[in-house]
């Protein structure tokens, strides 16, 4: 097709299929009739997947994006607007390439106490890289191609086009004279493009590694959105370094790995943190030094000496000032480094220490896994999924309870197994385990969120089984919010009343609920009963709910920090 003939709906809906985009994730009504053309015979057809809020849109396509390592797309009209901003938090926060359009209405609206009309762009400045106005179809192909390359490059994140039209259909109606071209930020894994420092660093750095005895490496998203994981584990070897990981880093590392500790920080298990804060170097690989994954910069110290790799320089010395930065591509930085450091470090004491406090936690920990206990322990639940979890399987998270569960308990093989975790938004598990399934068809994919977490989206059960989607949904419901009531347990006499009024709820059959939108369920009030459960949603190839009651009082592993001494 001659690409004069092209309007922009058409060139879009083409620049989606033609660089292999399955899915976009929507609100009605936006976009009309691109949504047409995605469906039509002439090119490769892209599936339309109706949510259920504008939030639920972003966290789908923030989790297709991120099992698929390409850019997830979100569509929501003008008044839908402020409703996806907030659904790109999560996506910020992760370092997630989803591209958000938007329509608005016309200029001729604006400033003029339009219907349901607000101002877009501070909406979207907050959690995005970039927020551009499209005002004609004739800019669609500059802008469009900018936002791609904008969501993958240097630190990913999310992008937002607003689109002239209510609908975005001022700008779809328009005539486009440019053709579609081959875009690599879509077709591609991210990253694309991969820098490294220059050799003078490379080899200062190396000296650093050398000459320290008790060097731990810390391993962030930015190594996970590098595929390093290979070589962490062989410098690690190496060095004979403990290897912690952040959350959103968790499936790089065999969790059977020797020098593998687990999860630092504020969701540490906690030998994790005491032998972080008694290294002598930190090596922070691909990670931003955040209040997470030090515990409000508690571990490490901060005086303590720091080596760090990432992607974008600005982030060096940020928080800890004694830190020597290697600016560039965390895979290929550490490849380098791995010529520089070309023979095994004798020392190996720190390392058989934290092998040993490690092991003497996971044998603790065991006692939990293994219980009887009724209602059903929450580790014994996660021991059941490690027993009974697939090769390749996708596990999806929530943040709070379900994110510390996860951190301290899932045994991954850091190979095939891949797992995604809410940033911040509690609710996000589930939209994200719908698009981390579209992105990944043949993986299993189990979604785990606590009852607080799944009443935020439980609306996309219909949206899952409109789909098809063969999903297992793992709810981990002790009627209440496990976390909060931590906190509010500590400071109970400063409330009045019952305090049982701020974080519990229910009692909530999901499994009943789930039957009434004719999605297979099974509720498990029986420890015994866990691994035949999971077994049977696994193998039953279609939408799965699990509903395990659990025990709201049992609480998730606390950190190791030098306060608790």
């Amino acid at each position: 097709m001659n690409s004069k003939s092209l309007n922009g709906a058409q060139w879009l809906a083409r620049a989606l299929s033609d660089n292999n985009i399955t899915h976009v994730f929507f609100i009605d009504a936006v976009l009309r009739n691109t949504l047409v053309q995605l469906d039509l015979p002439d090119h490769k057809k892209v599936k339309r997947v109706l949510a259920h809020s504008e939030k639920s849109a972003a966290y789908m396509a923030d989790g297709y994006a991120r099992a698929s390592g390409r850019p997830g797309f979100c569509f929501a009209q003008s008044v839908g607007a402020a409703n996806l901003a907030a659904g790109l938090q999560d996506a910020w926060l992760g370092q997630s390439p989803v591209i958000a359009l938007t329509g608005r209405k016309q200029s001729t609206f604006q400033h003029r106490n339009a219907y349901q009309e607000v101002m877009h762009k501070p909406l979207f400045s907050a959690v995005t890289k970039l927020t551009a106005a499209v005002e004609h179809a004739e800019d669609l192909p500059r802008l469009f191609l900018q936002a791609c390359r904008k969501a993958t490059n240097g630190r990913p994140g999310p992008v937002h086009l607003d689109l002239n039209g209510i609908y975005g259909d001022i700008v779809e109606l328009g005539e486009v004279n440019q053709a579609v071209p081959s875009i690599e930020e879509l077709k591609e894994n991210q990253p694309i493009h991969r820098t490294i420092s220059q050799r003078s660093r490379l080899t200062e750095a190396a000296q650093q590694l050398k000459s320290h005895k008790k060097v731990v490496i810390i391993a962030g998203r930015g190594a996970a959105i590098s595929q390093a994981g290979a070589e962490i584990i062989a410098l690690a070897e190496r060095l004979h370094a403990p290897i912690a990981t952040e959350l959103g880093a968790l499936d790089i590392i065999p969790y059977a790995h020797p020098n593998f500790i687990g999860v630092a920080g504020r969701y540490a298990a906690p030998p994790t943190n005491e032998i972080i804060y008694s290294a002598d170097l930190v090596f922070f690989i691909g990670s931003d030094t955040g209040e997470l994954v030090t515990d409000s910069w508690q571990v490490p110290a901060l005086e303590k000496k720091v080596l760090q790799i990432d992607i974008n320089p600005i982030e060096f010395g940020r928080s800890y000032s004694e830190t020597y930065g290697l600016a560039g591509d965390p895979k290929l930085t550490v490849s380098e480094l791995l010529k520089l450091v070309d023979e095994s470090v004798s020392d190996s004491t720190y390392l058989n220490w934290a092998r040993e406090i490690t092991r003497k936690w996971h044998e603790k920990l065991s006692l939990d896994e293994k219980s009887q206990a009724n209602p059903i322990h929450v580790s014994r639940l996660l021991d059941a999924i490690n027993e009974t979890l697939p090769e390749n399987a996708v596990v999806v998270a929530d943040t709070g309870f379900s994110a510390i569960w996860t951190a301290t308990h899932l045994k991954l093989n850091g190979v095939n197994q891949k797992f995604f975790h809410a940033a911040g938004s509690l609710g996000w598990a589930f939209p994200a385990a719908i698009g981390a399934k579209c992105a990944l068809p043949e993986s299993p994919v189990i979604c785990f969120t606590g009852d607080g977490g799944f009443y935020y989206h439980m609306s996309e059960l219909e949206t899952a089984k409109r789909l098809g989607v063969p999903l297992v949904v793992v709810v981990n419901n002790n009627s209440g919010f496990g976390q909060s009531w931590t906190n509010i347990s500590r400071t109970q006499g400063s409330f009045p009343g019952d305090p049982s009024e701020l974080a519990k709820f229910g009692p909530t059959n999901f499994a009943n609920i789930a039957e009434s939108f004719a999605i297979r369920s099974r509720r498990v009030e029986n420890p015994s009963e866990l691994e035949d459960a999971l077994k049977e949603a696994l193998n039953s190839d279609e939408l799965f709910l699990l509903d395990i009651v659990t025990d709201f009082n049992a609480r998730a592993p606390q950190p190791w920090l030098p306060s608790r001494k």
